[in-house]
């Protein structure tokens, strides 16, 4: 009997200490943070619960979270990407024009991403290799991209694409929306560079001290570079999906998208000061916002409103995680 209650004494300490170790990930939280939104808003309004409501909420939700894909890499190593909504737009409306223009969808959908991705090696190279503030460089280019995106369309959509381009943004694959799967299909590729590979290890150590680890014998600059190549390229990956949604270039897509992305970074537990989060976390953060802005709307709250309770919740979030900082 007594090794029997030893035994479950034992076990209980083990289940504990498991517990303890999960609650100190930097996804505890989100996870947390995202059940009871998702439950209150189940209360509070009764189609919320729909099967068609929540596949258009991840729907709706996969855009920004490929964009805070590419923007958690970059906060995770001290920066920050504000281009990726300027950025998004632009790769889309060459996209449409291109098609327009007789070019096979294929061709024009690799030249969309190879724009974004050279804007955020633009970014890296000023970043890493001038050494300008990422938060200044950011807000140049995002002025540039949008204004080239306005200058290409001179200020309007480019309609009229062919039928077969819809397959990204409304078509499916095995009952799954197009979309959705793209979207985690990045955060699949996410999970694997950052949590299995040194260059994952890498980009955490650049966060926590980038000098320590330049002097270590790490090529910061070339990783700051990737990075802020993969955050244009997830940027251009979401103007496909929008587009294509759309079936229409919008030259003014993606306005305030870089704000929600950042959001996201941090409603996933994200240190904004870099060196600590996980691109899981990303992801619930992302699905937390599409779950508030879903169920505000069902609810038929006033957008103005809707602006003022993601702010609250936003700088929450940030001081929660200012708190569980080491």
């Amino acid at each position: 009997m007594s090794q029997l209650a030893a035994k479950t004494d034992a076990d209980a300490h083990g289940l504990a200490a498991r517990l303890n170790r999960w609650r100190r990930t930097p996804i505890f939280y989100p996870l947390i943070g995202f059940a009871l939104v998702f439950a209150a808003m189940a209360l509070l309004n009764d189609s919320f619960l729909s099967t068609s409501n929540l596949i258009n909420l991840a729907r709706q939700a996969s855009i920004i979270a490929i964009i805070a894909a590419g923007m958690s890499l970059a906060i995770l190593t001290g920066g920050i990407d504000l281009s990726v909504g300027p950025v998004m737009a632009l790769s889309g409306t060459l996209m449409a024009g291109l098609m327009i223009a007789g070019i096979p969808p294929a061709l024009a959908i690799a030249a969309g991403l190879m724009v974004g991705a050279a804007f955020g090696a633009a970014n890296g190279l000023f970043v890493a290799f001038a050494g300008m503030p990422p938060i200044i460089v950011t807000l140049a280019t995002m002025g540039i991209a949008r204004g080239l995106g306005l200058i290409y369309t001179g200020g309007y959509p480019i309609s009229g694409l062919p039928a077969e381009f819809a397959f990204f943004g409304r078509g499916s694959v095995a009952g799954i929306d197009m979309p959705i799967l793209i979207m985690l299909g990045v955060y699949a590729i996410g999970y694997v560079l950052l949590a299995h590979t040194a260059t994952g290890r890498y980009l955490y150590a650049i966060g926590g001290n980038e000098e320590a680890t330049r002097l270590s014998g790490i090529r910061v600059s070339r990783y700051k570079l990737l990075v802020y190549t993969l955050s244009g390229t997830t940027a251009a990956i979401a103007g496909l999906i929008l587009t294509s949604r759309l079936m229409s270039g919008q030259p003014n897509a993606g306005v305030g998208f870089e704000l929600d992305a950042i959001a996201a970074v941090v409603l996933g537990g994200a240190a904004i000061t870099g060196g600590r989060g996980m691109i899981l976390g990303t992801l619930v953060g992302a699905m937390l916002l599409g779950v508030l802005n879903n169920g505000l709307n069902l609810m038929g709250v006033s957008p103005y409103l809707q602006n003022v309770i993601k702010g609250g919740i936003i700088l929450l979030a940030i001081y929660l995680s200012r708190k569980r900082a080491p």
